[in-house]
């Protein structure tokens, strides 16, 4: 029985489960690759770039191979964060590589998002002293 046979499976198994499990990691990896794009296409309108470049670049993460890759890429493309070419050479193929207007706010965007989500969390936190405080209070006064 394969590998993708057996995943099948446990996705039929547990309603779903498994497609969401796959999902998360797909959309782990784009970010990865779509982080690493922002990084080096910064400042330059279009950047060449080969698939085993950007494997290189996200092995200590992910492994990653030249059709997960592809993949990748096109779903970028498909949700207006890059424009990209595929040009073959001697030495195999390239991407050239052209951030859009999304992928160009990519980084800043996550960053704001990291930032909105911290001061959440520390309203939560402020917001639950508060109260504890409020109930020792309380507790001291009508005991």
């Amino acid at each position: 029985m394969t590998i993708k046979k057996v995943l099948h499976k446990l996705s039929i198994k547990f309603n779903g489960f498994g497609n969401k499990i796959v999902d998360f990691m797909q959309e782990r990896k784009e970010k990865l690759v779509l982080r690493y794009l922002c990084k080096v296409c910064s400042g330059k309108k279009t950047y060449l770039i080969s698939p085993h470049d950007i494997a290189k670049e996200v092995c200590n993460k992910v492994i990653l191979s030249v059709s997960e890759i592809d993949e990748i890429m096109t779903g970028l493309s498909l949700q207006n964060y890059i424009d990209f070419v595929v040009s073959d050479s001697k030495n195999g193929y390239f991407y050239c590589v052209k951030l859009k207007k999304k992928g160009q706010t990519y980084l800043s965007d996550s960053r704001k998002q990291k930032k909105a989500l911290m001061m959440l969390v520390l309203r939560s936190m402020f917001l639950a002293t508060v109260s504890f405080v409020f109930g020792l209070i309380l507790k001291a006064i009508f005991t």
